[in-house]
């Protein structure tokens, strides 16, 4: 009896830890099953939480902009976005001169920098609930700038026709500009009008005329002795003239060796004699003529220029308004262009049969070193020395000459180089040789329709001289001081310095920092200057 109670206790106890057993290892399953059922039903904003501790220690550091503009949630974001349409179309509010929305769209544009700038101070972002009244106001007045429509495609049709509009009065302003440029580089300015009556009155009413005459006899071999160096000059203006023989003078070293020829209109004649008689250019040699005493040969009959002014059609087209006037520029009309002292310099042969070689010189230039070394240059045959200016395409040839004509295109090479007058060495003996005005006079009489180029004397004589011309180092003859900007290291080494354009500098429109390379050779202190009040 005992040990069948004891084998009973024993297998009581079995069943009861076995039990236990059992009841843990279905507590550890229910509570398994649990926890998955948590993580699949609950809250989102808890597995946020539970996922970003990054975010929440930047946060604690500052507000991250760059985050918050990359988050397709952002309300800064939102507002930024808005604040740009808004500034666009407070622009556009103004141009339609809706000046009440423009300011109320301005105004909001504070608002919500305001909030953007408080968001920033506290560092933590905008809510939605602090945001949210901002976000309506600027999202009703950007509704209200769509109903009035400034959206973009009506706004770029807008665009389109002030851009044109803008255009055509900046095409109308830049022809008045070139209008009055021309006009004002065209007038003489007073001071220069009372010199040469000053200058007529001081010839007649002294005994100037008869030291003159006695002078001018006793140079006279000097004007046909080729062992001198022989310049000429064609012009009207007085104090022009004066500056380039007075600095070829100062920069000479041997001025006494220097012979200037002038040719003049009748107008200026008797001012230019005064002038020159009653100042000195440190023995440089000046000989005054007047056009109109070489009529004997210089007539309608052999100058093409002359028959030309005799036709109605171009004395019209040059001294009047015609229907042309708006499809040719005022500067192409210019009736300079038609004087005879322009166009002398394709005569010098005839003006100086006794001649070889001269230089030849424009009005407006200034010489600023000795250019006997010009007359020593050997031109290899050619007739004309002169500085090519073909560095960029804009000087060759077809810049000046109307290529879509059969005769300029047959006999002249496009891209041929072009080069300058105002500094020129001709060889007068290989001139007559070959003819030369001959064919100036040929091209000129083809272009009496100016079919083949336009204006001046520079087209004609890339024409008359093709073939015949010597390219001379550029820094005898520095251009561009009367129009553009010119490196200074090309002035200072420059020996003539051409003021070729509008900017004269004479007059009031020239240009200040190129003046006193110029004004240096006038002499102010002159009585007959201070009285015509030349400065």
């Amino acid at each position: 009896m005992r040990r069948r109670n004891q084998s009973f206790g024993r297998q009581v106890r079995r069943r009861y830890s076995n039990l236990v057993w059992l009841i843990l290892f279905g507590l550890v399953i229910l509570l398994f099953l649990v926890v998955l059922i948590s993580k699949d039903t609950g809250p989102p904003s808890r597995q946020a939480i539970t996922k970003r501790p990054y975010r929440q220690d930047r946060i604690l550091e500052g507000l991250n902009v760059t985050e918050e503009m990359l988050s397709p949630y952002s309300i800064t974001r939102q507002i930024n976005d808005q604040i740009s349409l808004a500034k666009s179309l407070v622009v556009i509010a103004k141009e339609s001169n809706n000046l009440q929305l423009a300011w109320e769209l301005s105004a909001q544009i504070r608002n919500s920098q305001i909030l953007l700038s408080n968001a920033a101070t506290r560092k933590s972002p905008l809510t939605a609930a602090e945001a949210e009244t901002a976000i309506r106001d600027m999202a009703l007045l950007l509704y209200q700038a769509q109903q009035l429509h400034y959206d973009s495609a009506t706004m770029i049709m807008r665009f389109k026709v002030k851009i044109q509009s803008l255009e055509e009065q900046m095409s109308s302003l830049s022809d008045k500009s070139a209008k009055y440029g021309q006009i004002a580089a065209e007038e003489i300015p007073k001071s220069l009008y009372c010199l040469g009556i000053r200058l007529a009155t001081e010839w007649f009413q002294s005994s100037q005329s008869r030291l003159l005459v006695d002078r001018k006899q006793s140079v006279l071999w000097r004007l046909k002795d080729n062992s001198l160096y022989h310049f000429c000059v064609f012009s009207d203006n007085i104090l022009a003239t004066s500056v380039v023989v007075n600095s070829t003078a100062v920069n000479s070293k041997n001025p006494n060796s220097v012979v200037f020829h002038l040719v003049t209109d009748e107008v200026n004649y008797v001012p230019m004699k005064a002038w020159f008689s009653m100042n000195d250019f440190r023995g440089v040699t000046v000989d005054v003529q007047k056009i109109e005493d070489l009529s004997s040969w210089l007539n309608a009959s052999y100058v093409p220029v002359l028959r030309q002014l005799q036709d109605s059609e171009t004395a019209k087209y040059y001294f009047s308004g015609s229907s042309d006037e708006k499809r040719t520029p005022i500067k192409f009309r210019n009736p300079k262009y038609l004087s005879m002292l322009n166009h002398l310099r394709f005569y010098i042969p005839e003006v100086y049969p006794s001649l070889r070689k001269v230089v030849f010189l424009d009005d407006d230039v200034v010489v600023q070193r000795d250019l006997s070394a010009l007359f020593s240059i050997d031109l290899n045959g050619n007739v004309n020395g002169a500085v090519e200016t073909c560095m960029e395409t804009f000087h060759r040839y077809h810049k000046y000459l109307n290529y879509s004509h059969p005769l300029i295109r047959s006999h002249f090479d496009p891209d041929a180089c072009g080069w300058a007058f105002g500094m020129n060495v001709f060889d007068l003996v290989e001139w007559r040789r070959r003819n030369v005005t001959g064919v100036y006079h040929y091209w000129q009489e083809k272009n009496v329709d100016r079919t083949l180029w336009k204006l001046g004397t520079l087209p004609p004589g890339l024409l008359t001289f093709y073939g015949l011309t010597e390219p001379l180092d550029p820094s005898w003859h520095v251009l561009g001081l009367g129009y553009t900007n010119v490196d200074s290291k090309v002035i200072a080494k420059g020996a003539v310095l051409h003021y070729n354009g509008n900017a004269k500098p004479w007059l009031k429109i020239g240009i200040e920092k190129y003046k006193p390379l110029w004004d240096k050779y006038v002499d102010y202190t002159h009585p007959l200057l201070q009285q015509c009040n030349v400065h």
